[in-house]
């Protein structure tokens, strides 16, 4: 999928402002002897990517598959490290204050613009401590129940919750869009669930399996395992459309809460600290872009149930500005406050 600048032309944020005019300068910077001699040597060494999710979930299994072809194109090794916790802000800020050399990357998405919102009080400005690199990938999430709970549709589960309010316990990887889903869920139904944060997607879904959690929400092809084997009931789909994997689970739309689900529901990308040289950061960008583009990647993404995301920099930048003015005021109506 890519997101054409159209799309996006009527963003106008600072964020937008100040990333639009940094990019806009590509064109005389690049011919700079520095600049040239940059794109030249660059990498000379080990790229060290930080994933502030935990091992093992959606986020780690999509930037492994990206990198492990990127290392390949640019003839140098690159590093997976994972930091997870207090909603990815450990994880994030350690690239923010890296040294702006090319070699440490970020690799994180919508939960950047949750930062102001719920912890306004962090050492570092997560969207000016950062330079835009390139997009990776987009899904979206199936909620799911365990086979404990008597409901087939939301509707029954709706109704289930609300005669026997507090007794559903929902898990999710704190400060991820599942919760903000969960959250949107139980407001505009009007719910009583109990809500369980984990470091982690993998670690509430294997509470699920032993029975201490009873809803969760994933990209597809974290639960369509468990759906087949009977261990996770599929409710609702949180896309525009079906899932391909799951025809006749409906979506959130149609379940009548429209509310419940945005398009994309997630996003992945690469960032760097801010003040990387730019011909670095173009380099990358193109090189992850050859990556997406090729059959074999889209291929490997959906198996993974992810859709392959291609911008230039230019259409990143008017992206991030357009997420920045949407996702605060979302999260301010799910009820989200700071920590």
């Amino acid at each position: 999928m890519t997101i054409s600048t159209a799309t996006w032309q009527r963003s106008r944020s600072p964020l937008g402002a100040t990333v639009l005019s940094a990019i806009a300068a590509v064109g005389v910077t690049l011919v700079t002897f520095g600049q040239s001699a940059a794109q030249t040597a660059y990498p000379s060494k080990v790229i060290k990517i930080i994933l502030p999710f935990a091992s093992g979930g959606p986020p780690d299994a999509a930037a492994r598959v990206v990198v492990q072809h990127l290392q390949s194109r640019i003839g140098q090794s690159v590093i997976i490290e994972n930091r997870p916790g207090a909603g990815t802000t450990i994880g994030t800020m350690a690239v923010a204050t890296a040294a702006p050399d090319g070699y440490t990357l970020l690799f994180n998405g919508s939960n950047l613009f949750a930062f102001p919102v719920l912890y306004p009080n962090l050492d570092f400005d997560p969207i000016k401590s950062l330079a835009p690199v390139a997009t990776a990938v987009t899904w979206s999430h199936v909620m799911v129940v365990a086979p404990s709970v008597p409901a087939k549709t939301i509707d029954e589960l709706i109704a289930y919750a609300k005669a026997n309010p507090g007794k559903l316990n929902f898990g999710f990887g704190l400060g991820t869009t599942p919760q903000i889903l969960g959250e949107s869920f139980k407001r505009a139904t009007g719910t009583d669930i109990a809500f369980i944060p984990y470091r982690g997607g993998e670690q509430a879904r294997a509470d699920l399996l032993g029975g201490r959690v009873h809803i969760n929400m994933a990209p597809v092809a974290s639960l369509l395992p468990l759906i087949q084997e009977g261990k996770a009931r599929p409710l609702a789909f949180t896309g525009p459309a079906r899932s391909p994997d799951l025809p006749d689970v409906p979506t959130m739309i149609e379940s009548g809460l429209p509310q419940v689900g945005y398009n994309p529901d997630t996003w992945l990308g690469f960032l760097a600290p801010a003040g990387t040289p730019t011909a670095v950061i173009s380099k990358l960008n193109t090189e992850i872009n050859s990556i997406l583009k090729s059959p074999e990647m889209k291929a490997a993404l959906a198996r993974l149930g992810f859709e392959a995301q291609v911008t230039t920099l230019q259409e990143f930048a008017v992206f991030l500005a357009a997420e920045q003015r949407k996702w605060p005021p979302l999260l301010g109506a799910a009820g989200f406050k700071a920590e």
